[in-house]
């Protein structure tokens, strides 16, 4: 385990974040473009793609973090049968529930039910499929839905907020599963499809198309958010929600319903749009 790793057992999570947060939604002028300008050079941010691509015209580092992309820079996959990938990124897992778990990396794993903070919102996805998808500093970071589907509710769950990153993936049991994270159910023609916005460590936050800020406010119970009666439908590809600072997004699919797209494998670079799974239950 990397002295990193082991240090962010100790460290004040939420505190940390708190201050990040500060810092993403500053206006000062110096440190916004001082914080755009690091983080561009060092991570290689791609900003001729963004619908603004002038670094000096963002008012805060959280803009141009959750900045958007120009018409066409991203498509979703032509055949209408597909479910479409959530966001840019890599894969850090994908496959099976096995037996109600989730894998998470060598050695490592959590169950769905740890996951989505419910045992019975777990069952309809035993013997499913997951795939966890991470977004490096560098990536877009919207997150778009793969098929298209009617909100149910949300979940907030409370916990950590560790790294995402591949160190800790690789270190710290049942890191999703502890995370501080947002559970959106949604209900399809196929049955129901979990998409899991992960916190970390200093990300300021997750928001919604539908509610706006979600995270922070960190939590320390359960909070359900019901909108059965709301009518919030989002097409397959539409914008759902963004992160601020890179995360984790993972998609719970119920059995019976698609197959993976063969090519992805553990930290297979992807981009929102691509092939995900493929419908098997329809023509």
């Amino acid at each position: 385990m990397s002295l990193f790793t082991a240090l962010t057992y100790v460290l004040p999570h939420r505190l940390l974040s708190s201050m990040a947060r500060s810092l993403a939604y500053s206006d000062s002028p110096w440190l916004k473009q001082w914080l755009i300008d690091t983080v561009t050079r060092r991570f290689g941010v791609n900003l001729a793609e963004a619908a603004e691509s002038d670094p000096q015209a963002y008012p805060t580092f959280n803009a141009f973090f959750t900045r958007a992309l120009k018409p066409g820079a991203r498509i979703a996959d032509a055949d209408p049968r597909t479910l479409v990938m959530p966001a840019d990124g890599r894969i850090s897992q994908c496959g099976p529930i096995e037996n109600g778990r989730i894998f998470q990396a060598k050695g490592q794993s959590f169950t769905a039910a740890e996951l989505l903070g419910d045992e019975d919102a777990a069952e309809p996805f035993n013997d499913g499929l997951f795939a966890t998808v991470y977004l490096s500093p560098k990536d877009y970071h919207r997150v778009h839905m793969p098929w298209g589907g009617k909100l149910r509710e949300t979940v907030h769950v409370p916990g950590r907020l560790f790294s995402v990153g591949p160190a800790a993936v690789q270190n710290v049991p049942r890191l999703f599963a502890r995370n501080e994270r947002l559970v959106c159910h949604f209900d399809t023609d196929f049955g129901p499809m979990a998409m899991v916005m992960v916190g970390a460590l200093l990300v300021s936050g997750v928001e919604t198309v539908w509610s706006g800020v979600e995270i922070p406010r960190y939590g320390d119970v359960v909070t359900v958010k019901d909108y059965r009666g709301a009518d919030i439908t989002l097409e397959r590809f539409a914008e759902m929600a963004r992160f601020n600072y890179g995360s984790t997004v993972i998609v719970l699919l119920p059995p019976g319903v698609a197959a993976l797209d063969p090519s992805l494998k553990g930290e297979s670079p992807v981009r929102l749009g691509e092939v995900l799974a493929r419908r098997v239950d329809a023509a």
